[in-house]
C-alpha cells in the first residue's frame, strides 16, 4: 500500500517503509493528534514522536520491540497526555527542548538544542528549533526529505501564535530560514495534527502567509 498520511481516530496506522527507517502514523485523542513511531530497520530500535494520548493504543503500536526514546515536539498538553504512562512502560529516554521541558509531566532525561542529533538505531534525526508556537517547539528531520513539524507547520500555514505579531514573525522567519530556504520541494511534512503535505505544495503560499500574519 502507498503511504498517504491519511489516518483517523481509532483507525489503523499508515506505514511508510523507507530503506533505513519505518514510519508509522496514527491519530489519537480528542484533538486529532498525530503520533509517529520511527523504527530503524537495521537494528529494530524505535522512537516515538509525541506520546499525545491513548497510551494503550500507543503501546500496542510499539508492540514487543523496545523503543529507546520518546521525543516531545512541544509543551502543549495535547502532545504529552500519554507521555508518563508510555515512558514508564517502555523505560524510554524522554527528549525535548530545554525551553519547553519544564512544562512536561515527567522529567526530561535529554534536552536538545537546535542542530543536535538524535539517533534511532543507526539512523540519525536532526533537531530544528522553531520558535513561536511555543518557545521550545522543535521539528525533527530525517535525511533531507522527511520532516516532523509538531504544531509549527501545517498544510496551509504555520502554527497558531494566538494573534501575537512578534511570535508570528519569529515562527514564520524560522520556518522560512530553517526549513524552506534549506530543504527541497519533495520534503514530506508530517504535522502534529491532520494530513501531511510537502514543502513544494506549501512554498507558493509563503507570501500569503506573511501578508495575512497567521
Amino acid at each position: 500500500m502507498t503511504y498517504t498520511g491519511d489516518v483517523t481516530a481509532g483507525g489503523p496506522a499508515d506505514v511508510r517503509e523507507l530503506p533505513d527507517l519505518t514510519i508509522s502514523k496514527i491519530e489519537v485523542g480528542d484533538f486529532g493528534n498525530n503520533a509517529y513511531l520511527l523504527r530503524c530497520r537495521e537494528t529494530g530500535d524505535g522512537a516515538l514522536i509525541d506520546a499525545a494520548a491513548d497510551a494503550p493504543r500507543l503501546l500496542e503500536l510499539i508492540g514487543d520491540r523496545p523503543i529507546s526514546k520518546i521525543i516531545t515536539t512541544h509543551r502543549h498538553p495535547d502532545h504529552w497526555m500519554a507521555l508518563a504512562e508510555v515512558a514508564k512502560e517502555t523505560g524510554a529516554e524522554t527528549i525535548a527542548h530545554p525551553l519547553d521541558a519544564p512544562g512536561l509531566p515527567v522529567p526530561v532525561t535529554r534536552r536538545v538544542e537546535h542542530g543536535e542529533r538524535v539517533t534511532v538505531g543507526v539512523v540519525t534525526i536532526e533537531v530544528i528549533h522553531l520558535r513561536g508556537h511555543t518557545p521550545g517547539s522543535i521539528a525533527l528531520l530525517y535525511g533531507d526529505s522527511h520532516l516532523f513539524t509538531g504544531d509549527s507547520l501545517f498544510p496551509g500555514g504555520v502554527g497558531n501564535t494566538q494573534g501575537d505579531a512578534a511570535r508570528f514573525d519569529r515562527l514564520y522567519t524560522d520556518v522560512v530560514e530553517r526549513i524552506f530556504d534549506r530543504l527541497p520541494d519533495d520534503t514530506w511534512v508530517y504535522p502534529g495534527h491532520g494530513k501531511d503535505t510537502t514543502l513544494g505544495a506549501e512554498r507558493p503560499a509563503l507570501p500569503e502567509w506573511r501578508a495575512r500574519g497567521w
